[in-house]
């Protein structure tokens, strides 16, 4: 019973389903029907008709003092969902914070041969039912359960013509204000439509139960959309001799298209809900003309519930700690133990990478780190390399002429503020309007040269270097992705620095590419790291950083 949990929360049935080795002890037309595994285990054939009889028989008659009789070849209803309906009708007319002696009346509309709703309702909160059927055989069952239970004082129920919902059935009672109405339509508009026929989504598994009933119980024009239809017409016309007006729905996609149509039609109070039980679901959706009925909130839109995705990690091994913790050491940090050693590693390696990350509270023995990411600068760094010195190589340069003479006029601006410095004082200087340069501020064209000069040799040695870092990183490192190997240049570095401070802080908090929980603990003598996904972009983001993150640490023990 995989629904049992969403069942209405004052259904009995919710956390104590039926004891099926119980009730056949007790119900020998019950036992009969009773099948018993080689492990003990008790079970009920739902596709046969008989049993499910059995079980609806014995059920009301052991819960609820009733005894029925239901023919086989009408419509056998399943205690459980028919009282979850009985128990939504007491949240819609308030029945639970009413006083309890006010008589209540509702009208069942197809009260099928068991006469179920009515004989519920009556049984539990004493209401007063107009239950009215079309099928003969129905009525004449319905009518004899009723009698048979002694509930002829509160249930009416009345033959009404084919295609008869509300508008006839209260001609004779025109003075009565009823509380609810209910039903139970026939949800299928066809024979093939009934037998799953281009009707049922291929993917889900067949129905556990079997399908009884009659054809005015099963079928019927257009199915239950139209059906509730000419419901929701009749109610357009009776408006406020009714205080809820009620329909059960077999299928979900009935649900939009009607409440549609009451929407369309002005209708002021309107709600829904789910019933839940075993494995089927079946909806329900009222409507009201009052202003001063309360009505009760639609269920909360369940999520699915996914399956807890495993973190990405890798393991540090101890001999790899030990080497980090001598380069450590040499840096002089104070870390010793084998996971802060580790964390301060990693946290280094994400300053390089400008990737956001600060300390949260955590289990004991471990540390976490949860980490922000703005921009993807752990991939195609060598690309980003050699397009940044290409860059630098396509600036423009001044002509040796132009140099030259850059050079002759600094020289003679340096030796007129030379002598001026020594005739006149600093205050004369900013009278007249002349101000030295300064020297700090401005280079000479030697010095200028030289700059250049060694731009060109450092260049050239980027771009030597890039070529043997391409092969060596072929040849060695095969096996790791080349794009989680490299670090970030210092002039690609002080590009970004500046796109950031040019972020506001609002931009920056906005736009990420993935957030993570990082932890790192002790794996026996080892370090595991865990990066738990949060949110973001793309998952495969963080499978690059981690896998940037084990590389670098390999290559700072490599090296």
């Amino acid at each position: 019973m995989a629904l049992n949990k969403s069942m209405h929360a004052r259904n009995r049935y919710k956390d104590k389903p039926p004891d099926f080795a119980y009730l056949a002890g007790k119900y020998p037309e019950f036992q009969q029907h009773v099948q018993t595994t080689l492990t003990g285990r008790v079970s009920l054939n739902f596709k046969d008709p008989e049993a499910v009889r059995a079980l609806t028989c014995t059920l009301l008659k052991e819960d609820f003092g009733l005894t029925i009789d239901i023919p086989v070849e009408r419509l056998i209803p399943t205690v459980p969902l028919r009282l979850n309906y009985i128990h939504w009708v007491e949240d819609l007319i308030g029945h639970q914070d009413a006083d309890k002696q006010v008589l209540r009346r509702g009208i069942d509309i197809g009260t099928g041969a068991s006469c179920i709703y009515p004989l519920l309702g009556a049984t539990l909160n004493g209401w007063y039912f107009l239950a009215t059927e079309v099928d003969d055989m129905c009525f004449n069952y319905a009518k004899k359960n009723v009698e048979q239970n002694n509930l002829s004082d509160l249930i009416k129920v009345v033959k009404v013509p084919q295609k008869t919902l509300l508008m006839d059935a209260l001609k004779e009672e025109s003075e009565i204000v009823y509380d609810f109405c209910m039903c139970n339509p026939p949800f299928f508009a066809n024979q093939l439509e009934a037998k799953g026929v281009n009707s049922r989504n291929p993917r889900r598994p067949p129905p556990s139960s079997v399908n009884t009933g009659g054809i005015t119980e099963i079928m019927a024009e257009g199915g239950e959309l139209e059906f509730v239809k000419r419901i929701i017409h009749d109610s357009l016309q009776l408006k406020k001799r009714l205080r809820w007006y009620s329909c059960m729905l077999g299928k979900k996609c009935s649900l939009a298209p009607l409440k549609e149509e009451l929407r369309i039609q002005g209708v002021p109070k309107v709600t829904h809900t789910e019933f839940c039980q075993g494995r089927t679901m079946r909806w329900a959706l009222a409507w009201s003309f009052y202003d001063d009925v309360q009505v009760p909130s639609p269920p909360s839109k369940r999520r699915k519930l996914e399956k807890p995705r495993k973190p990405i990690t890798f393991m540090v091994l101890a001999s790899t700690v030990k080497e980090l913790s001598i380069k450590a050491a040499a840096l002089g940090w104070d870390a010793v133990e084998a996971i802060a050693v580790v964390r301060a590693w990693v946290e280094k390696i994400l300053t390089d990478l400008k990737v956001q990350h600060k300390r949260v509270p955590c289990g004991k023995d471990e540390v976490s780190l949860f980490v922000t990411a703005i921009e993807n600068s752990w991939i195609h760094l060598r690309r980003k390399k050699r397009e940044r010195i290409r860059q630098l190589r396509e600036l423009p340069r001044a002509s040796e002429d132009t140099l030259q003479a850059m050079e002759e006029e600094k020289n003679i601006r340096k030796s007129v503020s030379n002598n001026s410095d020594c005739e006149n004082p600093r205050t004369e200087d900013s009278e007249t309007g002349f101000v030295a340069p300064d020297e700090d501020v401005h280079l000479t064209t030697s010095d200028e040269l030289m700059e250049e000069s060694a731009a060109k040799e450092e260049h050239g040695e980027h771009v030597k270097e890039e070529e043997t870092e391409a092969k060596r990183g072929e040849t060695s490192l095969g096996k790791g992705s080349s794009n989680a190997k490299e670090e970030p240049c210092p002039s690609e570095e002080a590009s970004n620095l500046t796109v950031d401070k040019e972020r506001s802080p609002k931009e920056t908090s906005r736009c990420f590419l993935f957030k993570c929980l990082m932890n790192v603990k002790k794996e026996g003598n080892d370090v595991l790291v865990e990066m738990h996904w949060v949110e973001g972009q793309n998952r495969d983001l963080m499978n690059q950083l981690c896998t940037y993150l084990r590389n670098q640490i390999l290559r700072l023990v490599a090296s």
